[in-house]
């Protein structure tokens, strides 16, 4: 049974979404039940700070053992940090996914876009849990 955080709001492609102490920014990685699915994560590609992206626009790549998937980008926003330590360590991802296998901090462009996301329960069901 995939974890699911109480305090994340979720898409339906397995990514998620963290309120930061920055007004306007959230962080945003993969699900527990993503990266299960992949399997050994080997590698990511990720933009660099300053690259701006639409609602739904692959923002990079993760490639796994099983295979090769666009990650999407749930909001339309602006890339202010991308985490380094896992371009050196991937496997971070599969150990720590809603930790420090974070992947990018977003400054929202509308922060209403955040509502159409789903709920906890909401993405449990998408999963079947």
């Amino acid at each position: 049974m995939s974890k699911i955080p109480d305090d994340l709001v979720f898409t339906e492609e397995h990514e998620y979404v963290q309120q930061t102490d920055q007004p306007g920014v959230v962080t945003v990685g993969i699900t527990d039940y993503a990266q299960g699915e992949l399997g050994d994560v080997v590698y990511v590609d990720l933009p660099k700070p300053g690259a701006k992206f639409g609602k739904m626009e692959p923002f990079g790549t993760i490639e796994a053992v099983k295979a090769v998937s666009e990650l999407f980008c749930p909001v339309a926003g602006e890339i202010v940090e991308v985490n380094d330590g896992i371009e050196g360590d991937p496997s971070v991802i599969n150990k720590d996914p809603y930790g420090g296998g974070w992947m990018i901090r977003l400054r929202v462009k509308n922060p209403k876009d955040l509502d159409e996301l789903l709920s906890p329960k909401d993405y449990a069901a998408h999963i079947g849990q």
